[in-house]
């Protein structure tokens, strides 16, 4: 058996949903509220105005029908106006007909129309003043509601656009409005798009075109970047330097494995001097003669003959470089 509380609990998923409260529903109905396709009671005083139309037109024959014919474009509505009233039917492409003197109508274009958002000076979240310029594309797709629902429909929706686009970029910080221009522009065509749709316009796409920031700011910033990217190269150069250097201390445990390697890498070093066409050769010398000749002297021993030419050619050497230079560039090879 079933227990109370289930029993209740069941009555209670049965019942359906509570209306809403009668007030938001007026609105909702208000704001998609189409005009009426039933026809109206006509007074007296139109039926007359309409009667003397008519007889007019027929007196006028000839000349009426010019008056009463009307043409529309393929991208054109006629919304019709008789005596004040709306025609529920929306006129054309084409030909149609009208009552002359009592008859008025607005021809409606439907194409899409692209309107430039002036240049409109923004606070960012992040307190950054940027000028942003936008283009809205938007079309006529209910000619009388647009006619009916708001006084001007494309005025109403480039200022829409204008205040619509202070109040989103408002939202965003500026690194944002740089990198997310897409997501910035599909916010804003759906705000768009929700506060025009009861005014019969439809917003195709919204695109953010330029977006300028002040010079101080494009300064700091380009400071920011070239140090950012100084940082970067000083640590590549450190990364460089540390593969290298452990592949010079491979490069020289290979060598010293091998007698005549470096004999090798000194000739290869002197092709690469010899290639520039230079007047100078150096000579590597031997770093082990001269801890052979200081070990000697430290020990008060001799000189070997090998040890005093090397000693005099040190010492030729030395006065060479003390006497100031007369000869030409273009000195002997050695």
């Amino acid at each position: 058996m079933m227990q109370p509380s289930e029993t209740v609990e069941m009555q209670e998923m049965a019942q359906p949903a509570a209306p809403p409260p009668q007030s938001q529903q007026r609105d909702v109905e208000a704001r998609f509220q189409t005009p009426s396709q039933e026809p109206r009671e006509r007074g007296c005083t139109e039926l007359f105005c309409i009667a003397m139309s008519y007889i007019l037109i027929f007196l006028t024959f000839p000349v009426s029908v010019c008056m009463c014919i009307k043409i529309v474009q393929e991208y054109q509505r006629a919304v019709v106006f008789r005596l004040g009233r709306l025609i529920p039917e929306v006129k054309g492409p084409g030909i149609f007909f009208i009552i002359p003197c009592i008859d008025q109508f607005l021809n409606i274009d439907l194409r899409v129309v692209s309107y430039n958002v002036p240049s409109q000076e923004i606070l960012s979240r992040d307190s950054v003043t940027v000028s942003v310029d936008a283009v809205v594309y938007f079309k006529v797709f209910d000619p009388i509601t647009s006619v009916v629902g708001v006084e001007n429909a494309t005025e109403s929706t480039k200022l829409l656009a204008q205040t619509t686009l202070r109040t989103i970029l408002g939202t965003h910080t500026l690194s944002e409005i740089l990198s997310d221009r897409e997501k910035i522009s599909a916010d804003m065509k759906i705000s768009l798009d929700e506060a025009t749709e009861p005014w019969g316009i439809k917003v195709e796409r919204v695109e953010l075109r330029d977006v300028r920031l002040p010079s101080q700011m494009q300064r700091a910033m380009a400071a920011e970047a070239e140090a950012t990217r100084d940082a970067g190269a000083k640590i590549i150069a450190a990364e460089g330097e540390l593969r290298a250097s452990a592949a010079l201390a491979e490069a020289a445990t290979v060598i010293s494995q091998s007698e005549g390697a470096m004999q090798l890498r000194y000739l290869h070093t002197l092709n690469a001097i010899s290639s520039e066409k230079t007047s100078t050769i150096i000579f590597p010398f031997p770093m082990e003669m001269l801890a052979g000749i200081k070990q000697s002297a430290s020990n008060g021993q001799q000189n070997f003959p090998v040890q005093e030419l090397v000693q005099a050619a040190l010492q030729s050497i030395h006065r060479q470089d003390t006497i100031p230079a007369t000869a030409s560039s273009g000195g002997s090879r050695l």
